[in-house]
């Protein structure tokens, strides 16, 4: 045997050695087609054994045993390999007769916990939450002992917990506190402001940093990584948008920190997104992922849905995320052509005046805060004088990225068009991690709901805020500042933000495994897929979405289901994922401990 023949096998060793049953059932098969039919008889009968009780499997293995057995029907189906154009029984096939095919290590990942699933050896338990906790047996007490018992083993894993929240601070904390008054003194002189200057929105507004000797001035304040300072640089040259306002700067620490390196991510592009943004950069509608250009039916605004419109009366904000939905279509931060002009808004109003289905109107962007009062109340009041409107949602990131604008005028005005049952204004924002939280921006969230209109947080699932009980931690602290979670959306697929994004497995554990672990009223919000053309689809369900193939690469591919499935007949969007073994590997980067993440193959 030579060398290369002894690196495949070790190779898929691992697999081969969790099922070698498989292995020579599939290395007997002569052909692709017997293969096949060999796979689904003895999937069939696995199942027929365990259903039976002819092997005893504890309930909690049967569960990872069932789903896994279906989604191994799923990838040998011909079905579903004509839909995902790749057939990863060939490759296995292929892999247990030569020794070897042409698919990544992460696709070998995939099978080997496929196949530890439906042999009931996952090694999932115990959990690494039970780490120096021990489980009583429940069942040998009753009444008050075993209530006792019972307190006492949660109060261990309850603290086990707490390990990992305090990893995540918040801007409330003393020290962090006082810290950021040290960043604003930098950046205060630097920009040769004062107190008052900080104070008011309009200068936040103006020291927006977006161009190159914005950038200087920003270096002065915060050291940037040689990739940050590259990327941000070369987007600057190519007028791909690009700012960050002075409030936001100075909740950066002033080196790069495992606390701020979402603040970081939210602003700072990686190289590999700006130069996808410069080759398409004289066409970016490339990147319209949710095909706004065709759910659009009338100039600024869109429809998806039966009873919601959005309005965009706005086409940028004063400081650009990274991965906005509409990078194909924001301008540069505060650009003074991204006001809708009055008479396009006019236009606008009146066609939504006219859809009397349209009960639900979000006012979004780019930002419309950036609009002066006086123009914000002058749109509020005329869609106050549509009668089928019986909701608006304010949605806007100034609370965290520009706290000051929401000044005791706009609070007024927003109040006004809030309540009298006939309708009810709300604001939505985007907090995506705890540290962005800080006292100026809980001070206005008071504001807001001092005067009764509720605020809600749309996070966006990234590989920057999805390491362990890192999004329980932003659940708590907008509890705690009054903000009600919303959506949890998961990272939208476009293709130049490849690098931010965190597997449908992941947010699908996050919600199982952290998110249940706390009080109902911490976990409001709703994992969403936003489906092109269609709309959000809600992960937590089978029947909304569907693992129906692997990639050679390891990357999964998943139908979504649209939320019209049973109401009309509508073909599922078909989805390729990151893959999981590339995903950990970047935690693994970060210091993060593989084994907190074991059971994430298990999520489809």
């Amino acid at each position: 045997m030579n060398e290369n023949s002894k690196s495949y096998l070790k190779r898929w060793k691992r697999c081969w050695h969790v099922a070698p049953d498989i292995h020579l059932l599939l290395k007997e098969s002569k052909s692709l087609d017997s293969a096949r039919h060999k796979m689904m008889n003895y999937l069939n009968s696995s199942e027929a054994a365990f259903r039976n009780d002819y092997f005893e499997l504890s309930n909690a293995d049967f569960i990872l045993f069932e789903h896994s057995l279906m989604v191994l029907k799923n990838f040998f189906s011909m079905r579903y390999e004509r839909i995902a154009k790749t057939s990863p029984l060939e490759f296995i096939w292929k892999a247990s007769r030569d020794g070897d095919s042409d698919v990544a290590d992460d696709f070998i990942d995939e099978f080997e916990h496929l196949f530890r699933a439906i042999k009931g050896n996952t090694k999932v338990y115990p959990s690494y939450l039970m780490e120096g906790v021990v489980s009583p047996d429940f069942e040998k007490y009753s009444g008050r002992v075993a209530g006792k018992k019972r307190s006492d083993f949660l109060d261990l894993l309850g603290e086990n917990i707490d390990e990992f929240l305090e990893r995540y601070p918040d801007g409330l904390k003393p020290e962090i506190v006082a810290k950021r008054k040290e960043n604003k003194k930098r950046i205060l002189k630097i920009f040769q402001g004062t107190e008052e200057n900080w104070k008011d929105y309009i200068w936040q507004f103006r020291n927006v940093i977006k161009s190159h000797s914005g950038l200087e001035k920003l270096k002065s304040v915060i050291k940037l990584s040689d990739s940050e300072e590259e990327a941000t640089s070369l987007a600057i040259e190519n007028n791909i948008p690009f700012g960050v306002t002075p409030h936001y700067l100075h909740l950066m620490d002033e080196k790069p920190s495992d606390y701020d390196f979402a603040i970081r991510r939210q602003v700072f592009p990686p190289i590999d997104y700006v130069k996808a943004m410069m080759s398409h950069k004289n066409d970016r509608s490339i990147f319209d992922f949710m095909r706004e250009h065709d759910t659009s039916p009338v100039d600024h605004v869109t429809r998806r849905y039966i009873k919601v419109a959005i309005l965009k009366p706005y086409d940028t904000c004063p400081q650009i995320c990274v991965y906005c939905q509409r990078n194909w279509e924001i301008t540069s931060p505060s650009q003074k052509a991204a006001q809708v002009l009055k008479k396009d808004i006019d236009k606008a109003v009146k066609w939504i005046a006219k859809h009397d289905q349209i009960m639900d109107l979000l006012v979004t962007g780019g930002d419309p805060l950036i609009m002066s009062n006086k123009v914000v109340s002058e749109l509020l009041s005329q869609l106050a004088t549509i009668p089928h409107l019986r909701s608006i949602r304010i949605a806007s990131r100034v609370p965290i990225t520009v706290p000051q604008r929401i000044d005791d005028e706009l609070v007024d005005i927003l109040a006004k068009y809030n309540g009298s049952q006939k309708r009810f204004l709300c604001f939505v924002t985007h907090f995506s991690h705890p540290y962005e939280i800080n006292q100026e921006t809980a001070e206005v969230i008071n504001k807001l709901r001092m005067k009764g209109i509720t605020v809600y947080n749309q996070q966006v699932f990234t590989i920057a805020n999805s390491r362990r009980f890192e999004t329980v931690a932003l659940r708590i602290g907008l509890k705690m500042i009054g903000v009600d979670p919303y959506y949890v959306f998961n990272l939208k697929g476009k293709s130049e933000l490849i690098n931010y994004a965190a597997p449908v497995a992941r947010i699908l554990q996050e919600r199982q495994e952290e998110a249940r672990l706390m009080p109902g009223i911490y976990r409001s919000d709703e994992p969403v897929f936003n489906v092109p053309f269609l709309g959000k689809n809600h992960m937590r369900a089978w029947q909304d979405h569907e693992l129906i193939s692997i990639l050679p690469s390891g990357r999964r591919v998943y139908a979504f289901h649209a939320w019209e499935k049973n109401i009309r007949k509508v073909d599922s969007y078909i989805y390729t994922d990151i893959s999981i073994r590339s995903y950990l590997n970047k935690l693994a980067e970060r210091g993060e401990d593989l084994e907190e993440y074991n059971s994430i193959w298990y999520y489809y």
